[in-house]
């Protein structure tokens, strides 16, 4: 499905067809935890974050980059006891963050949907399916031993549930999809310009690809600056206008 849309991004408009796109409901994400985590001084409610291993796309579009990030929940955590009884670690897989700046949920296991017990579960981790899976071994159990996951280890998550996007807010494979028709015009951009494509809820990854396809005329002055960061303007986007003030 297309959908027309015109945006005017100061003093010039911007045609673009915006594809409804679709990220499945069960895609497979890979991730490698950024920390160690262990039973003896996890806390309950603590963020976990992971790195995202590959760039995520929906037809030409990257909707989240390697190197993004995916965060998750320790719901269960416990130092091993007197007794010689071992410690517990629970960790809920949460959500991705995607390009545009939104959150897709993730889930720790493939299928997601039907009425098996399997199939209600949405973002628990079992810790012994994270560290050792699909056989743990024997040690694992051995009484009165702390749960330590090292920094470095993989997993893989899944999208839970469809989620609609909207082409023109993510980067492209191809860079002249991103190309704004005031390009063909030879319109430079300006620092008002990039204001109002940010206020128009298009994502850095976007709004750097403009800034890298298009002509340029921005003022970087400390003032210009600070109004650029007063409006939520990112590091990654003023750097990529200072790179483009440069040619």
């Amino acid at each position: 499905m297309l959908v027309k849309k015109i945006v005017t991004v100061g003093t010039l408009a911007i045609c673009l067809h915006a594809e409804q796109m679709v990220l499945q409901d069960g895609t497979p994400i890979r991730l490698r935890l950024n920390r160690n985590i262990s039973s003896a001084d996890a806390k309950v409610g603590e963020t976990i974050d992971f790195e995202v291993l590959d760039d995520i796309k929906v037809k030409e579009a990257i909707v989240a980059r390697r190197g993004g990030i995916a965060l998750a929940t320790v719901t269960q955590a416990q130092e091993k006891r007197r007794m010689g009884r071992a410690g517990k670690l629970d960790i809920n897989i949460d959500h991705l963050r995607l390009a545009n700046g939104e959150k897709a949920a993730l889930r720790a296991i493939k299928e997601g949907k039907g009425g098996s017990n399997a199939g209600k579960m949405t973002g628990a981790i079992v810790v012994t399916s994270l560290v050792f899976f699909p056989a743990a071994p024997l040690f694992l159990f051995v009484k009165g031993k702390d749960i330590t996951i090292p920094k470095g280890k993989e997993i893989t998550a899944y999208i839970n549930g469809d989620i609609t996007l909207d082409s023109a807010k993510f980067a492209m494979e191809n860079p002249d999809a991103a190309k704004p028709a005031a390009q063909a015009a030879g319109k430079a951009l300006t620092n008002q310009d990039v204001i109002d494509l940010k206020a128009a809820g298009f994502g850095d990854e976007v709004i750097i690809a403009k800034i890298q396809s298009a002509p340029g005329k921005f003022s970087l002055d400390t003032s210009d600056l600070l109004v650029l960061q007063k409006a939520k303007i990112s590091d990654a986007i003023i750097a990529a206008m200072i790179q483009a003030s440069k040619k």
